[in-house]
């Protein structure tokens, strides 16, 4: 498989490089962060500016019909720069307006994405989900005027910087049936909307989201009524994929910060890069990353081109697998070679090493997807 970008991709991704160069350095970051918003409006219009927010939507929609593995490069981009701002959140939620919207919807949400007026936020896990995707236990009752939307959903990334979410209820059936789900479109401050905010552990704002009453018109819903499943599913998949790409962007920088330490840090009077075991441990780093971004590759690839849910499953969990683990041993080695001063607030590796620590876990970790590739490799029911 050729893992070279495109004249394109590489054009694109360079515009992302300048931009967290010049305008978010680490510095620049970390007042973005510490601000009462958490994000910067500012940069979601930039990111607007260069085309980043209508990359990955279709070009009747406003966007450039970009597939995910032309978002690869821009994600591995953001990765290294660790923005805090809600692109794939935006993108995931986007998207299953785009794959099962009604027109009305696509035509009203999907532009004003493009354009930087909008970002969303997608509202699914639940207490006692486990990564079990049909596991939803809030309920939208149908009424004459439209549904009425009662529950809570758990540490939403992105939440209190949306203004719309896509929020899955439960219209039928029980709390783990693959049917019955439905996705509705919620403004964000409707009444009955609460959010409950936090700030994760790589500085991604984010929100328990508690629905009381709330009402939302037929209109509201995005596709059929209890058959949303299988858009989650794949959506999920395709997010999954960008955020393994984002993983290997930031195990770049922990890499190439890592490296350069090595080079300048002295001890007994020589750069501590000149010790051969440390030079070990930096050798396992890169085959470490590199190995992930053959496999965040290929998630890209095969997201955008297959067809067969349990094979992209399959692919997608693979690379999830490898992803996480990366991010555990980049990530803890990165700090170590760093010594004591690793963990300290001043040094971006260790931003970089709570961020990798988290997309291990995000939207399921090593053993879920362990799981889920064996279930997914095993034959199908009923064939022979």
């Amino acid at each position: 498989m050729k893992f070279d970008y495109s004249e394109e991709q590489r054009l694109v991704a360079d515009s992302v490089r300048r931009f967290v160069a010049q305008d978010y350095g680490f510095e620049a970051r970390k007042k973005i962060v510490a601000s009462r918003e958490g994000w910067s409006r500012q940069v979601w219009a930039k990111l607007a500016e260069i085309g980043l927010l209508g990359l990955p939507f279709p070009a009747e929609l406003g966007g450039f019909g970009g597939r995910a593995i032309d978002l690869l490069a821009v994600m591995e981009a953001m990765g290294e720069g660790l923005l805090v701002e809600p692109y794939l959140s935006t993108v995931l939620a986007g998207r299953l307006v785009a794959l099962s919207g009604s027109d009305a919807a696509k035509a009203e949400v999907v532009p004003a994405i493009v354009e930087g007026r909008l970002a969303m936020a997608f509202a699914h896990v639940e207490d006692g989900a486990r990564y079990d995707l049909a596991h939803v236990a809030t309920r939208a009752e149908r009424k004459a005027d439209g549904y009425v939307i009662d529950g809570v959903k758990r540490v939403v990334a992105h939440a209190p910087c949306a203004d719309r979410l896509v929020v899955s209820a439960r219209t039928s059936g029980a709390t783990a049936d693959e049917r019955g789900l439905t996705l509705f479109l919620v403004d964000a401050k409707a009444p009955g909307v609460s959010m409950a905010a936090c700030r994760t552990l790589d500085e991604i704002r984010a929100a328990d989201v508690r629905f009381e009453g709330v009402r939302v018109p037929v209109e509201a819903r995005v596709g059929a009524e209890g058959e949303a499943l299988a858009s989650i599913e794949e959506a999920t998949d395709y997010a999954i994929a960008l955020l393994c790409a984002e993983a290997v962007g930031a195990m770049k920088s922990a890499c190439d910060t890592t490296l350069e330490y090595l080079k300048t840090r002295k001890q007994f009077g020589v750069p501590i890069g000149a010790f051969q075991a440390l030079q070990h441990r930096m050798v396992d780093m890169t085959i470490s990353y590199e190995q992930a971004r053959s496999m965040a590759s290929l998630a890209c690839a095969r997201v955008d081109t297959e067809k067969d849910p349990r094979e992209r499953k399959r692919v997608v969990s693979a690379a999830k697998i490898r992803i996480a683990d990366a991010c555990r041993h980049v990530s803890q080695e990165s700090v170590q070679l760093h010594g004591g001063m690793g963990m300290s607030e001043e040094l971006k590796v260790s931003h970089t090493f709570r961020r990798l620590t988290m997309i291990a876990r995000e939207w399921g970790d090593a053993d879920h997807h362990l799981d889920r590739f064996a279930r997914n490799s095993a034959p199908a029911k009923g064939s022979s």
